[in-house]
């Protein structure tokens, strides 16, 4: 077994100023999705520099904004009644992927009006992308000691300090499972699958798929929230209902993009 390697969440204090690492991997996120996104445009008719640059501004405010809103909505609501000022403490963590989801959904709707463009168009294009944000966001979850998974005893497990017990355990480092499955593997399959052109709305399905299938997974081995526990059957986490409608959609995606290719053949 191995020990959790206590970081300062802080990585770099000036005086007042506290740069948090949190903070950090969400500028990596967009560092990275903007130099792959740049790559992508030099092989896709309608995109240039320019044009990431703009997408990933809709991006940005769709993930911070979203990501935010559906953590309270989704996750804790009572705490951000209790404390309001608790919202801008982003630097503790309390995003939601889910939300945030939804918040690039919308962003990609107003930038697809604007650049006069199908949404498949841009979903297709930004679907690859996201897996660089996820596994930042995930070593920054590491790196904050949040989002454990279940105890266990198994050598996989990593003793940290659970303050609730206020002892050492051995727990899930599902962080790292997350940033392998949903931040490297999902990059590498996205990456080989869109490297060629592809039905309307097939690249965005297959990110749908690949990762609510993942976190689907993932959550059998991640500790529910302990103030919303499991929804159902001492096993259904928030996550896997979160989860399973993106599986669907996503399915349905890749359904229709195939049927329409072959109808136009």
């Amino acid at each position: 077994m191995w020990e959790y390697p206590v970081i300062d969440p802080v990585a770099l204090a000036i005086g007042p100023l506290k740069i948090h690492w949190y903070g950090v991997m969400y500028l990596l996120a967009f560092l990275g999705g903007w130099l792959y996104g740049n790559i992508r445009a030099k092989k896709i008719a309608g995109w240039n520099s320019e044009r990431v640059g703009d997408l990933l501004f809709y991006v940005a405010l769709g993930v911070i904004l979203g990501g935010r809103i559906g953590y309270i909505l989704f996750y804790d609501l009572a705490s951000y009644v209790e404390n309001p000022l608790l919202v801008f403490k982003v630097w503790q963590g309390g995003m939601s992927f889910h939300g945030g989801l939804i918040g690039v959904t919308i962003a990609m709707f107003a930038f697809a009006r604007k650049t006069q463009q199908s949404v498949f168009q841009v979903a297709d294009f930004v679907a690859p992308l996201i897996p660089i944000g996820l596994l930042t966001g995930r070593i920054g979850n590491f790196i904050n000691g949040e989002l454990w998974g279940k105890v266990t005893e198994s050598p996989l497990g990593m003793a940290v300090y659970d303050p609730a017990l206020q002892a050492v355990v051995y727990k899930y480092p599902t962080q790292l499972l997350e940033a392998l499955l949903e931040g490297v593997v999902l990059f590498i399959i996205l990456a080989w699958y869109a490297r060629k052109a592809r039905p309307p709305g097939s690249v965005a399905g297959l990110f749908l798929i690949g990762y609510g299938s993942f976190r689907f997974m993932v959550e059998f081995w991640r500790a529910p929230d302990e103030h919303i526990g499991y929804l159902l059957w001492d096993w259904f986490t928030m996550g896997q209902l979160l989860s399973s409608p993106m599986i669907v959609v996503g399915l349905g995606l890749m359904v229709w993009g195939a049927r329409n290719q072959a109808t136009k053949a």
